[in-house]
C-alpha cells in the first residue's frame, strides 16, 4: 500500500506540520509514504518561510495564481502515483505520534474508499475577538466519533481524510465552487451518489489556526456566495437543495417571503454583524446572517440574468 500526503498551502507556515509527519515516516519506517505540497499562490513571506521544505518533501509545487480549495485538491492527482491520498489542511497540527500508522493500519484491514479521521480545537476558550470561529468549531465541526458514525456523509470534512486515488479520479471535487464553502459537503454527496462509502475513525488533527471574528465572518459571506452560485447552476441544484441553508432559502422563495426576509435583514444587518463580531452571539444568529447574504446574492444573480 502506498500513500501520498497532500497538503494545499496558502499563507501559512507548514514547517511544524511537515516536520511532524516526516518524523513519523522516518521513526516508524513507513515505506511507501511520501509528501506533496502545492502552494496556492501564497504571498512571498510564506513562500520564503516554507521554502526550506523543498528538500524535505517529494514535491513542492508553486502556483502563480490562486485556484481555490476544490481545484487544488484535484490537482494533486497529477503529482501522485500512490494508491491512497491523505489530505490535510495546512493549518492542522498532528497530536498523535501514531497518526499515520493508524490510517495505514485501517486501510490495510478495510481497503476503504474514503476515511475521515476527525478534528479538534483547543479546549481553552479564546478571547472574545477569536470566539466566533471557536464556538462554531466546538458546536458543529468537532464532533465525536459516535456522532459522526450516525451520519457519515453529512459529518464528513476535508481537513483530514484519506481517499483512494481511483475514487477521487472518478468523483473529483466540484470545481464550480470557487469561493470558500460547501466543497466538502458537495464532495461527500457525490461520493454517496456514486455509492462510495465514507468510514469514520478516531484519528483527529488539531486546528492550529486562530481566526478573528471578522475573518470568519468574511468566510461565512464567501460560503453564502458559493451556495448562491451552486443554486444558480442547474447541474448543481440537485446537489445542494437539501442543504439546510438552501432549504431555508427555497422555502422562503416558494412561499413568497424571501423579499420580506430581505427587507428586515436590510435594516438589522448592521446590528446582527455587530453582535457576531462581539464573539458572544448564538450560532443561530450566524445562520440568519448567512441566509440574508444568500438571498442578497440570489437577487443579484437573478437581476443580472434579467438585464
Amino acid at each position: 500500500m502506498t500513500l501520498t500526503i497532500c497538503i494545499p498551502v496558502y499563507n501559512f507556515d507548514v514547517n511544524e506540520l511537515v516536520n511532524d509527519l516526516t518524523r513519523q515516516i522516518d521513526n516508524q519506517n513507513l515505506e511507501g509514504v511520501n509528501i506533496v505540497l502545492i502552494d496556492d499562490a501564497s504571498n512571498q513571506t510564506y513562500k520564503s518561510i516554507n521554502s526550506n521544505l523543498e528538500e524535505k518533501v517529494n514535491r513542492f509545487i508553486y502556483l502563480e495564481n490562486n485556484i481555490g480549495r476544490s481545484k487544488i485538491r484535484n490537482l494533486f492527482l497529477n503529482y501522485s502515483k500512490s494508491e491512497y491520498l491523505l489530505f490535510l489542511d495546512c493549518d492542522g497540527k498532528i497530536i498523535n505520534e501514531n497518526f499515520l500508522k493508524i490510517y495505514i493500519d485501517f486501510i490495510s484491514k478495510m481497503s476503504s474508499d474514503v476515511i475521515y479521521g476527525g478534528r479538534k480545537v483547543s479546549e481553552n476558550q479564546p478571547s472574545s475577538n477569536y470566539r466566533l470561529r471557536w464556538r462554531f468549531a466546538v458546536k458543529r465541526e468537532n464532533l465525536p466519533l459516535e456522532v459522526r458514525l450516525r451520519s457519515p456523509y453529512l459529518d464528513f470534512q476535508t481537513n483530514n481524510f484519506v481517499v483512494k486515488k481511483q475514487v477521487l479520479e472518478q468523483v473529483p471535487f466540484n470545481e464550480n465552487i470557487t469561493q470558500y464553502g460547501y466543497e466538502d459537503l458537495i464532495f461527500s454527496r457525490d461520493l454517496k451518489h456514486n455509492k462510495f462509502k465514507i468510514q469514520h475513525i478516531e484519528n483527529p488533527v488539531l486546528n492550529n489556526d486562530v481566526e478573528t471574528n471578522s475573518d470568519f465572518l468574511v468566510k461565512a459571506d464567501h460560503s453564502a456566495l458559493s451556495l448562491a452560485q451552486l443554486l444558480g447552476n442547474d447541474d448543481d441544484l440537485e446537489r445542494v437543495k437539501n442543504i439546510r441553508l438552501a432549504e431555508a432559502y427555497l422555502l422562503l422563495k416558494k412561499t413568497g417571503t424571501a423579499g420580506i426576509y430581505s427587507f428586515f435583514y436590510y435594516f438589522t444587518k448592521s446590528t446582527i454583524t455587530k453582535i457576531l463580531l462581539s464573539g458572544n452571539a448564538p450560532l443561530k444568529l450566524l445562520d440568519l446572517y448567512k441566509l440574508g447574504q444568500l438571498i442578497g446574492y440570489m437577487n443579484k444573480f437573478q437581476s443580472n440574468d434579467r438585464s
